[in-house]
């Protein structure tokens, strides 16, 4: 079988990261935090499954966390940022666009962009649905699926 990268991807947890999220995102090689963190210990055991990126949110408050972050996993770009304050992506020239806040679930292909909001997985809001994603990269091509976490 064709060796990938399992990239794993949450957001706006809001000060709680549940076990169904943990479990989704076992075996993943690399995890990214869209924001909306607000705890502290919340990227340290995310990154004990595995190393973990995360950008603030508009609810964050931790000056060490940058508004952006750019890493190269597998030969494919990847752009994180929260997607409460506005961008550049065009000069990060990214292949994925990783964002939060806005709670909503949900994975499109725009040109040659798969653009990947994981929606929430800390406290419901609303009636939305309470998700991580995954991103598996093979042969230099991405693919995502969100994954509903099925909680109360």
């Amino acid at each position: 079988m064709e060796p990938s990268t399992e990239i794993g991807v949450i957001s706006d947890t809001h000060g709680r990261l549940r076990a169904e999220a943990i479990i989704a995102l076992e075996g993943c090689d690399l995890i990214f935090h869209g924001g909306d963190i607000c705890g502290a210990s919340i990227v340290p055991q995310l990154a004990e499954l595995a190393p973990c990126h995360a950008v603030a949110g508009n609810c964050d408050d931790d000056e060490t966390l940058p508004l952006t972050c750019l890493h190269v996993v597998a030969g494919l770009r990847i752009l994180v940022h929260h997607g409460h304050l506005p961008v550049d992506e065009v000069g990060f020239r990214p292949d994925i666009v990783i964002t939060g806040h806005t709670h909503v679930p949900k994975v499109v292909q725009e040109g040659g962009v798969l653009r990947l909001n994981p929606g929430s997985a800390g406290p419901r809001r609303f009636n939305l649905p309470v998700t991580v994603a995954r991103i598996t990269v093979r042969q230099g091509r991405a693919t995502a699926r969100l994954i509903p976490l099925d909680v109360p």
